[in-house]
């Protein structure tokens, strides 16, 4: 046990939306209870669910492969506009990684044309913290 605690960890496991249906449906199979909260990410300002679970430390590795094997990585491309001013993030068009973009352009609503800026979604962020003490009541 880390640091004095239960033996237990809970994890945060922030994925984009499309991939959360996977990975809740994969780790409940597997028998572990998830709880779901909507987020927004700071750079794209889209959809995100954070994900929590509680896991004994000996399951650990278990949980973590279940989230990488369901929740990939691909390539999005994004009006440079909306992902570097602080707009609301449009997408343009999403492939898997490795496939080649469609070239796309983008009115700014002033008339000027904004090239696309293709970026990197999806797969997880994921921080384990030790439990120190579960209540149940």
């Amino acid at each position: 046990m880390d640091g004095g605690g239960i033996g237990m960890k809970l994890l945060f496991a922030i994925m984009h939306d499309d991939d959360s249906p996977k990975v809740m449906g994969e780790l409940n199979k597997n028998g572990f209870y998830v709880t779901k909260l909507n987020s927004t990410g700071g750079f794209l300002k889209s959809g995100n669910t954070t994900l929590l679970v509680g896991v004994d430390e000996a399951k650990l590795e278990t949980v973590l492969g279940i989230i990488a094997k369901k929740s990939k990585s691909r390539k999005q491309s994004v009006s440079a506009s909306s992902s570097f001013g602080g707009g609301m993030g449009r997408y343009l068009s999403s492939q898997a990684a490795g496939d080649s973009l469609d070239e796309v352009s983008v009115s700014d609503g002033l008339g000027v044309s904004q090239a696309p800026v293709e970026v990197v979604v999806g797969g997880a962020t994921i921080f384990v913290i030790d439990v120190e003490k579960l209540i149940k009541v």
